[in-house]
């Protein structure tokens, strides 16, 4: 069998004789030499920043008593287990209310992007409660629901803050979500649409079959951002009595008076937020890769 011209003169099955350049190699020890030299920078400054924030706190003149009242590892133990015990049920309202807000939000989203003339009255709708609650402090929205509802004495309400808060939580959240999800509905060009018409498609299947999938593909790292502030905010619920991990660190902070209870609940939330933060960046790093490599519509 002859080779093609210019093709290399190899035999199946014997080693490539292969042997890097001179100067291949010394690129290759400069490149590790850069990141050896940029790895021990990086260590370097993070130590001496760390060095510096220690001194400059530890030498404050007040120091001592915040030691003693934020930073106490006796009330620390006793905290840890009722702040844990408390944060079940925030992560229990992140679950019921991150499916309620992905729902309600796509389905507002889906109403502000209705075409036709007919349609006027939904999109208008969908535009005032988006505009209400976004401008609606979240804190003022929980008060109103929490407080609000049960002085109406409505029949068959329910007056538990849980239940409530919950409620408010996604009303807020819906309609940040509805924004998401319209701004990836938009991003999809029109002849896409137009195309699976042309393939026979009515405007409801296009938009479920076409529109919506890229949307959502689009839009996972901002949906994934607004998933981790509901995380945050369910402490909020603490406003109306609810026992989450906020409220038994208020309760031990008050018959103690010593608020190292608060910081024990700060950091278990901190802990319960970095996966998912770092998660997100995993994601939209991913997406980035793949559209660059034209992966994604």
């Amino acid at each position: 069998m002859r080779l093609a011209k210019g093709a290399p003169d190899t035999v199946p099955g014997v080693e490539d004789p292969y042997v890097p350049s001179q100067r291949r190699l010394d690129r290759e020890r400069h490149k590790r030499a850069r990141a050896r030299r940029a790895t021990a920078i990086a260590a370097l400054s993070t130590l001496v920043t760390a060095v510096v924030l220690y001194v400059v706190v530890v030498s404050a003149p007040g120091w001592p008593r915040t030691k003693e009242t934020f930073f106490d590892a006796q009330y620390a133990r006793e905290a840890f287990p009722k702040v844990l015990e408390g944060l079940w049920l925030n992560v229990r309202l992140l679950l019921i209310c991150g499916v309620l807000v992905l729902v309600f939000g796509m389905l507002i989203a889906v109403a502000r992007t209705l075409p036709g003339p007919v349609f006027f009255p939904v999109r208008a709708l969908a535009a005032a409660y988006t505009d209400f609650f976004r401008g609606l402090p979240l804190i003022i929205n929980l008060m109103i629901v929490i407080f609000g509802v049960p002085a109406l004495r409505l029949q068959g309400v329910t007056v538990d803050p849980v239940w409530l808060g919950g409620t408010a939580l996604t009303l807020t959240y819906s309609a940040y979500v509805a924004e998401v999800f319209r701004a990836g509905i938009e991003s999809v060009h029109p002849s896409q649409r137009a195309a699976a018409r042309s393939l026979g498609l009515t405007n409801r299947q296009a938009l479920r079959h076409v529109v919506l999938p890229q949307a959502v593909r689009r839009q996972v790292p901002p949906l994934l951002n607004d998933l981790v502030s509901l995380q945050k905010d369910t402490g909020l619920v603490s406003i109306g009595g609810a026992i989450d991990a906020v409220r038994a660190a208020d309760i031990i902070a008050q018959r103690s008076m010593n608020y190292t209870s608060y910081i024990v609940a700060g950091l278990v939330f901190v802990a319960l937020t970095i996966p998912m933060t770092r998660f997100t960046d995993w994601v939209t790093a991913r997406m980035d890769r793949r559209r660059a490599q034209g992966g994604i519509a």
